[in-house]
C-alpha cells in the first residue's frame, strides 16, 4: 500500500514538474493571443502596450534562473499566438470549391497557410528572444535599447519579403490615431519602436520588484521588520513618461490643419459591385459585373464626379476586351474619367492591373499589381514547390508581379496607386509619394475572407495615408470601400457585402513628410546607437579587468 502510495505520489510530483515546465510556454502564449485581440474583429488596441510585458519578463528572468525553461519556447509560443490570432482571417478562403478545389486539398491549403504564417512569426520572435538572452547581465536600460532596435529591425527584414501584415503598428489602426502619427516620422517602425519600449520599460521595473523582493528572501528579513517594497519604480515612471510623451507628439502632428484648396479639389466616386467571386468567374458573373459597375458609373457621373474607381478585378477580362465593354462605352458617352480594375498582358503571362481610361474612352495609363499574395496568385519556390501546389489545386501559375517602380500618371496629376495586398507594404507608398504621387487610389476584392480581414486592410490604408499625408479612396468588392483624410480619419466607409456607390471631395498634395523624404531612418539609427552602447560597456569592462 505505502509503494502505490509512494508511487501515486512520485506520478503527480512529475505530471506537477511537467505542467511548471510548461507554464512559461502558456503564459507566453496567453500574452501573445492578448496582442492579436488589438485587431480586428475585437480591436483592443490598448493592450498593446502591455501585452509583450509577461514575454519580455520570461526572457530577462529565464537567463538568469536554473528553474525556467529556456526563453525560445516561450517566444515561439508568443509569436504564433499574435500572428495565429491576428491572421485567423486567413482561414476565409476555405472551401475553395468555386476555384475547382476539392474541399479537403482547399482545408489542407488553408491550414497550411494559416500555419506555416504562424510558425513564421513565432521564429522571428524566438531570435528576437535569442538575442534578449545574451543581454540579461546588461543594464536594463540598454536592454530596452536593444530589445526595441532588434525588434524594428526583424519587422522591417520580414517586411522586405512577400509575406507580411500583423506588425505591431498597426495594432493601433483604425482606433489610436494620435500614436500612428508617429509614422509621419520614420514610418511604422517609429510606432512599433514605441509600442516595443513601453512595454521593455514596464516589463524591467516588473523584474526590478521581483530581484528586490528575492533579495529580501535571501536575506531572511521578516515581512514585520523590513520596509514593504514600492508599488512604483523609475521604470514604470520613465515608461509612463514616455508614453505620454509620444502621444503629444503624434497629438501635435494630428492637429495640424489640413489645406483644401479649391483648385486642388478632386471629386471621386466609388462603386462597391458586391459580386462574390465563386459567382465571378461565370458568365452571370460577368454580366452582372458589367451591369453593377456601367450603372454605378452613370449614377456617380451625374452626380458630377470627376472620376469613378472600381475595386481590383472589377472587370475580369483582359486589357484587350475591355473596349468592347459596356463600363467603357459609358464613359465614352459621359466623358467621365475612370480607373478600372481588369487584368493586363505581358507575353503569355498576365497582371493584375488597374487602367486610367480618359474621357475620350482611352487608356492612358496602367499601373500592375506588385505585391502578389503567395499560394493564392502565385506559387513562391516554383521550382520545388510547384508540383506539390499542383496536385492540390489548379492554380495556373502565370501571373506575374508589376514593376517594383511604376508610377501612376493620370488626368489630374500623378496618384500614388495601390492594389489589394500592397497595403500592407509601406515602402510602396513611400516610393510614389516621394517621386510626386498627389494622392491615393486603393483598388481591392477581399470577397473571400471574413469581415475582420477587410476591416483590418482599411486599417492598414488609413495607416499609408498618415505616413503620407494624403487622402484616400478606397473601392472594393464586397467591403469595406471608404474615403480618408491625411489625418487617418475615415470620411465615409462601406457596408459589408452590399452594393454601393458613394461620392466624396478629396485634395490632392504635394507635401512631404519626414518618412517620405528619408524612409525608415529610425531603424538603422537604433541598431547603430545601441550596438555602439554595447561595444563602449563592453570596452568599459575590459579596461576595469585589465
Amino acid at each position: 500500500m505505502q509503494k502505490k502510495q509512494n508511487k501515486k505520489q512520485g506520478e503527480q510530483g512529475r505530471q506537477g514538474e511537467r505542467f511548471i515546465s510548461l507554464l512559461p510556454c502558456l503564459i507566453a502564449l496567453a500574452s501573445g493571443i492578448l496582442m492579436g485581440l488589438t485587431v480586428a474583429p475585437v480591436g483592443a488596441w490598448f493592450l498593446a502596450w502591455i501585452a509583450l510585458v509577461p514575454l519580455w519578463v520570461l526572457v530577462v528572468t529565464s537567463a538568469k534562473s536554473k528553474h525556467q525553461s529556456p526563453p525560445v519556447p516561450p517566444a515561439l509560443f508568443w509569436g504564433i499566438g499574435y500572428h495565429g490570432v491576428a491572421l485567423s482571417w486567413i482561414t476565409g478562403i476555405h472551401p475553395m470549391t468555386w476555384l475547382g478545389v476539392p474541399w479537403l486539398p482547399s482545408l489542407l491549403i488553408t491550414l497550411f497557410c494559416w500555419g506555416f504564417i504562424s510558425l513564421l512569426g513565432g521564429v522571428l520572435v524566438s531570435i528576437w528572444a535569442a538575442v534578449m538572452v545574451r543581454l540579461s547581465g546588461q543594464k536594463p536600460w540598454l536592454r530596452v535599447l536593444i530589445g526595441t532596435a532588434v525588434w524594428c529591425g526583424l519587422e522591417s527584414l520580414w517586411s522586405a519579403g512577400p509575406l507580411w501584415w500583423s506588425s505591431l503598428a498597426y495594432t493601433q489602426s483604425p482606433h489610436n490615431l494620435v500614436i500612428l502619427h508617429l509614422g509621419q516620422l520614420s514610418g511604422p517602425n517609429t510606432v512599433t519602436a514605441a509600442i516595443v519600449a513601453v512595454n521593455g520599460l514596464i516589463a524591467e521595473g516588473w523584474t526590478n520588484r521581483l530581484r528586490a523582493a528575492s533579495r529580501r528572501e535571501d536575506a531572511k528579513i521578516s515581512s514585520a521588520s523590513s520596509a514593504p517594497l514600492r508599488f512604483v519604480n523609475k521604470y514604470w515612471v520613465i515608461a509612463t513618461g514616455l508614453l505620454i510623451t509620444l502621444h503629444l507628439i503624434g497629438f501635435i502632428l494630428y492637429s495640424r490643419p489640413i489645406a483644401q484648396l479649391p483648385e486642388a479639389a478632386l471629386k471621386v466616386g466609388i462603386v462597391q459591385g458586391n459580386i462574390p467571386n465563386r459567382l465571378l468567374q461565370s458568365s452571370e458573373g460577368f454580366r452582372r459585373a458589367q451591369e453593377n459597375y456601367t450603372n454605378g458609373y452613370l449614377t456617380l457621373a451625374d452626380q458630377g464626379v470627376d472620376a469613378v474607381l472600381t475595386p481590383e478585378g472589377a472587370l475580369p477580362i483582359f486589357q484587350r476586351n475591355l473596349l468592347g465593354t459596356a463600363l467603357v462605352a459609358a464613359v465614352k458617352e459621359k466623358g467621365v474619367v475612370a480607373w478600372i480594375g481588369a487584368f493586363g498582358e505581358r507575353g503569355d503571362s498576365y497582371t493584375i492591373s488597374l487602367f486610367t481610361f480618359n474621357s475620350k474612352g482611352e487608356i492612358v495609363s496602367r499601373y500592375d499589381k506588385s505585391k502578389l499574395v503567395p499560394l493564392g496568385e502565385y506559387i513562391p519556390f516554383e521550382e520545388i514547390l510547384g508540383g506539390i501546389v499542383q496536385r492540390l489545386s489548379p492554380l495556373e501559375a502565370h501571373q506575374v508581379p508589376g514593376s517594383a517602380n511604376q508610377i501612376f500618371d493620370t488626368p489630374f496629376g500623378r496618384a500614388i496607386a495601390s492594389i489589394c495586398y500592397e497595403s500592407a507594404f509601406p515602402e510602396q507608398f513611400r516610393r510614389q509619394a516621394a517621386a510626386g504621387g498627389q494622392f491615393i487610389i486603393s483598388s481591392s476584392n477581399d470577397a473571400h475572407y471574413t469581415a475582420s480581414m477587410p476591416f483590418q486592410h482599411h486599417a492598414q490604408d488609413i495607416m499609408r495615408a498618415i505616413e503620407t499625408d494624403r487622402w484616400s479612396a478606397r473601392a472594393t468588392n464586397t467591403g469595406y470601400s471608404g474615403f480618408i483624410d491625411p489625418h487617418g480619419r475615415t470620411l465615409w466607409i462601406s457596408g459589408y457585402n452590399t452594393y454601393e456607390t458613394h461620392a466624396e471631395t478629396i485634395y490632392r498634395r504635394q507635401t512631404q513628410t519626414l518618412y517620405v523624404r528619408w524612409g525608415d531612418w529610425l531603424t538603422p539609427l537604433l541598431l547603430i546607437s545601441s550596438e555602439g552602447a554595447w561595444l563602449l560597456i563592453q570596452l568599459g569592462h575590459s579596461k576595469k579587468i585589465g
